[in-house]
């Protein structure tokens, strides 16, 4: 009588369905990772207990000697209407954020704000969670 079974477990294991979820998962991560872009220019931003991210495509930075920058490149006041009205011309769905720096007068934010809902534009001010 033979009381083998014909049937064998293999006791070897194989890597390559772990190999595929370490992939799908660092794909995973390096496209959530790119909804937070931080800007290059020194910018202290005031801090919000409610803050939503939002993908940028056109950035307004000023910072807290006057200076304006969009897209990270030095611009004058005068120019941000024209390059503003070049670059959303383009786009569907125009979104402006704005870097300022918290020391800066309110009066200038207003005026960038001003200038991109002239546009119709979507204006946004970036600022840091609070914790």
């Amino acid at each position: 009588m033979n009381l083998r079974s014909k049937n064998r477990i293999n006791p070897e294991f194989s890597m390559s369905s772990m190999t595929d979820i370490i992939f799908l998962l660092l794909i995973f991560f390096m496209l959530t990772s790119n909804f937070v872009t931080p800007s290059g220019l020194p910018v202290s931003l005031p801090s919000s207990k409610s803050s939503d991210i939002t993908m940028q495509k056109i950035s307004v930075t000023i910072t807290d000697d006057l200076k304006y920058y969009l897209n990270e490149k030095p611009i004058a006041l005068e120019e941000i209407e024209p390059q503003l009205t070049s670059l959303l011309q383009g786009s569907e769905e125009g979104a402006v954020v704005l870097h300022v720096d918290k020391s800066v007068p309110v009066e200038y934010l207003v005026k960038v704000a001003g200038i991109a809902k002239s546009l119709n534009a979507s204006v946004t001010l970036a600022t840091v969670p609070t914790e």
